[in-house]
């Protein structure tokens, strides 16, 4: 996966993403309030049906008319409240206005209104416009949104409209006929044909959560972003999200979430208010001829646990370090992406089935997927999570939270994230709900000290004013 990030260069469908890996499997399924898969059916029609749907030489019309009106313009908007420049202010121009920060696609996934779009299309924007592909233009509420996905849910004020119904995204196959359809210049939907390239992609440009995307060569450009990657049945897959460009233009190869871990995403939101992520409770990786080499094993894919961690649903149903998982589910996990991928699909309390291969031997244990919590410092841009003992012990520190990830570029990553925050205005914390409480109670005007334990051990001091 290493090998690939240094080979491409990720540029980002009208505003900037994040994207990467970090080497903890800790991650997420589906209930609630979204429409059947079809709007004939409440039966799903797998992403591989081989059947004739809409004709024996893959006629793309049809689901083109069926999907165009279900994807929107969306556009990313800031009010101003007073003079905008010192322009403004020498002509007596005071009484502000807006501008235009961004656009991108969404797409259509209910009949009364909710949109999915990226969340990098509407970050930190005043006023959401959509425009559906009737030319009618609406302002929509942000309901949601996960930046670590980038996944936004946006809901607009109407009833009866055409909608994509989500198809299974666990069920694509390499080398099947997909459209990416989106809205990007407001000039109505455009469509674009390509085949899957590759599942289960994890582009790990950063230090940070592992992604699992669907690979095309549907050609996808800025503006596309939220826009969606269908099926020959006419069915969401994926929601286009990124492409790999050294020029900003598509050359080839370009990314979507699978419709599954979107779907997942929109549901909490919708029912718990943010989202919900599971862990498996392991740490590892992806085996390689190395790994192979080193330890004798006779399999050169699956994922290798590395450690377990204590107190977790892995634990508990007897995983062990060494042990070579092959299967969650029935769903082949040939690398790290794969089960990443899976596990954000589900959710805390979930029990999955794991097949793993310990000392040669096929053996199956049932693991209760556990609550991963993590907290935002929203002024300084960090997500922290809970640390094990493991990790406290490895410090020689007593109490603490993990730096999760950066969520800016202008934070160095690859020091912060994995270090230790011992105390917060020299307050010690020893859990994910101690920096909660301490910032819910806080004067965000103050000054903000955080004491750190990097991977050296070394204690810090660091002041955000």
């Amino acid at each position: 996966m290493k090998n690939l990030s240094k080979l491409l260069l990720v540029s980002i469908l009208g505003g900037a993403l994040t994207l990467g890996s970090y080497k903890m499997f800790f991650e997420e399924e589906t209930p609630a309030g979204l429409p059947p898969v079809s709007n004939t059916s409440t039966e799903l029609i797998p992403a591989n049906y081989s059947g004739n749907i809409y004709g024996t030489n893959a006629d793309f019309t049809e689901a083109a008319e069926n999907t165009v009106n279900g994807v929107v313009h969306v556009k990313n908007v800031a009010v101003f409240k007073g003079p905008r420049s010192m322009r403004d202010l020498i002509q007596g121009n005071h009484g502000g206005g807006k501008a235009l920060q961004g656009a991108g696609s969404g797409v259509i996934i209910s009949p009364d209104g909710y949109i999915v779009t990226n969340n990098h299309v509407i970050r930190e924007a005043n006023e959401v416009e959509v425009t559906l592909n009737n030319n009618k233009t609406y302002t929509a509420e942000i309901v949601g949104a996960d930046e670590t996905s980038d996944i936004a849910l946006l809901k607009i004020d109407a009833e009866g409209l055409d909608y994509i119904p989500f198809g299974d995204s666990n069920n694509v196959k390499l080398g099947e006929w997909v459209l990416a359809v989106g809205n990007p210049f407001n000039l109505k939907s455009t469509v674009t044909a390509g085949i899957i390239s590759a599942t289960a992609r994890d582009l790990n440009t950063y230090d940070a959560t592992p992604q699992s995307f669907i690979q095309t060569d549907a050609a996808i450009n800025p503006g596309n972003s939220g826009g969606a990657l269908v099926n020959i049945n006419g069915e969401l897959v994926g929601i286009n999200t990124a492409i790999t460009s050294q020029t900003g233009s598509y050359i080839g190869y370009a990314f979507a979430v699978p419709s599954n871990n979107t779907r997942k995403i929109v549901e909490d939101i919708m029912e718990y208010g943010d989202v919900q992520k599971g862990i498996l409770g392991i740490k590892g990786g992806s085996i390689n001829p190395r790994a192979v080499e080193e330890f004798g094993l006779e399999t050169t894919q699956g994922v290798m646990v590395a450690e377990v961690t204590e107190g977790s649903g892995a634990e508990k149903a007897g995983l062990k370090q060494g042990d070579i998982i092959r299967k969650l589910d029935n769903v082949d996990i040939n690398k790290f992406s794969d089960l990443t991928g899976y596990i954000n699909s589900k959710r805390p309390n979930d029990e999955i089935e794991v097949i793993f291969l310990r000392d040669g031997e096929e053996r199956e244990a049932k693991v209760t997927l556990t609550k991963f919590e993590t907290y935002t410092i929203e002024p300084i841009k960090i997500e922290v999570s809970n640390a094990s003992k493991e990790e406290l012990q490895a410090l020689n520190v007593e109490n603490g939270v993990k730096i999760y990830r950066t969520l800016s570029p202008r934070l160095p990553a690859q020091e912060l994230v994995g270090t230790i925050i011992t105390a917060i205005d020299n307050k010690n914390v020893s859990s994910v709900s101690d920096v909660e409480r301490i910032f819910r109670n806080k004067n965000l005007a103050e000054d903000i000290v955080i004491t750190i334990v990097d991977r050296n051990g070394e204690k810090q001091r660091m002041v955000w004013r």
